[in-house]
């Protein structure tokens, strides 16, 4: 029996955030549906969880996060909105905050961007350096010193990037379409909510 489009959580992926990246790239960005982004984003929470122990942490800070947005946008429609009742409220960087959580969503997005950047170009059936980089780069420098220990034992957990696809339902060619769909696809996306926050002058450091 051939697996269906909704055995490929790649394909799901690719595809919400092709959406969201014609939002983004417009030449007077609309402002972007909460709903959507939120839902595209839920779509994610599967990767983490195919990476193991070394992302658990990702994967339920992610999930809580998404879910929080996913509630919010029952009554607040698009994300700029969502941050200006913050900025009104004063509650920007409180705990719990939308506009705290959109940022941590927005940099699991960015973490996902650059694994599969570093899966793209490297060579072998290990995944340990592809997400070794992609934690360094996007997770580390907010994490102390206790997650950055844990996450780095857990890096001898990955699975092997054979066992991934195979959780993902794909095989290395159609796995590399996807992932360089989404590459491109989540980049304008991520630049759509970095602008969000520098406009504002609310920064993207913390």
């Amino acid at each position: 029996m051939g697996s269906t489009e909704a055995d490929k959580p790649l394909r799901r992926i690719g595809a919400s955030f092709e959406d969201l990246a014609a939002v983004a790239k417009q030449q007077q960005p609309a402002a972007m549906a909460a709903g959507d982004f939120s839902r595209a984003c839920s779509h994610v929470s599967v990767l983490f969880g195919c990476l193991g122990i070394a992302f658990k942490f990702a994967e339920m800070d992610y999930v809580a996060k998404v879910n929080d947005l996913l509630e919010a946008s029952k009554s607040v429609s698009t994300l700029p909105s969502m941050v200006e009742q913050d900025i009104q409220k004063g509650t920007v960087r409180v705990a719990g905050s939308h506009t705290r959580n959109l940022l941590r969503v927005k940099r699991g997005i960015d973490m996902v961007k650059v694994l599969f950047e570093q899966i793209l170009v490297t060579e072998g059936n290990s995944l340990k350096d592809a997400a070794s980089k992609a934690y360094a780069q996007v997770f580390a420098p907010h994490h102390g010193w206790a997650i950055r220990k844990a996450v780095g034992a857990g890096m001898y957990a990955l699975p092997s990037k054979s066992q991934l696809l195979k959780k993902l339902n794909e095989d290395e060619a159609s796995a590399k379409a996807q992932m360089q769909s989404f590459v491109r696809s989540s980049g304008p996306v991520i630049l759509y909510i970095e602008d969000l926050f520098t406009s504002r002058n609310l920064g993207l450091d913390w």
